[in-house]
């Protein structure tokens, strides 16, 4: 594990030095994966690095951890509450001109990780910082992240992770045991956890991603996943283009 966050630190300085940026900056959400991202930034940028809390209507529990996290390693770190912002845009103006789908629910929700990034990318261009994702292996195989809310960022150093190896690097990092201890999710519904949203298990995932025998159901489920997620992974479709298809 040393070798390879010292690979990630050097990657990320790498990456910085590449864009002309000045550091990097990330959302803390309370959750293990961002205390892993917010330790490898300050590491890689001990005087060139920030946090930003940005709770909409989130649980007190996260708001502490986020904090938890910034103050036990020293990272500079900001908190914006996002609550009117949300309720301006959500409540005042897209509830009145919409009829509600079944899908409503989950599309107020993403919008509070795209209010986020955006917020993430105002303070990550004033400072020329660039903004760092938090997504591991298993959330990134199966789409389980908002499509330019957490998923839209510049770099993504645990894409290679699967979840316990993020833990492994939690522990490396003696991050706080609260946070390494509670149950992984995303924290845009109220009371939801990850496992029960995808409705299978992180071990039931990685024993899949690492070629090892599973439920039938449990394998249908991940590559339906995987599946229609597909565009999450890649840049916006494009056609072909006039000289190509006139050509056929």
């Amino acid at each position: 594990m040393e070798k390879y966050v010292n690979y990630l630190v050097k990657w990320l300085q790498d990456k910085v030095s590449e864009a002309h940026s000045n550091g990097l900056i990330v959302g803390v959400s309370g959750g293990i994966d961002s205390a892993v991202v917010a330790c490898l930034i300050k590491k890689a940028f001990p005087n060139n690095s920030l946090g930003l809390i940005l709770p909409c209507y989130s649980q007190k529990e996260d708001v502490n951890h986020a904090q938890i996290v910034c103050q036990d390693i020293n990272l500079d770190y900001h908190i914006i509450n996002l609550d009117k912002t949300y309720d301006e845009l959500i409540n005042n103006n897209i509830s009145n001109n919409i009829k509600p789908s079944s899908s409503y629910i989950m599309a107020k929700a993403n919008t509070k990780a795209r209010l986020r990034m955006t917020t993430l990318y105002a303070y990550a261009q004033n400072y020329g910082y660039l903004v760092v994702g938090t997504d591991n292996k298993c959330e990134w195989y199966t789409g389980y992240f908002t499509k330019f809310g957490d998923g839209g960022v510049d770099l993504v150093p645990l894409v290679h992770l699967l979840k316990s190896q993020v833990y492994q690097l939690a522990t490396y990092f003696n991050i706080d045991q609260k946070i390494i201890n509670k149950a992984p999710s995303a924290g845009l519904i109220d009371n939801q956890t990850d496992e029960e949203e995808m409705q299978f298990s992180y071990e039931e995932l990685e024993k899949y991603l690492n070629g090892q025998k599973v439920d039938e159901n449990i394998k249908n489920r991940i590559q339906f996943l995987h599946q229609v997620s597909e565009h999450k992974r890649n840049n916006a479709s494009q056609p072909l283009n006039i000289t190509e298809v006139l050509s056929k």
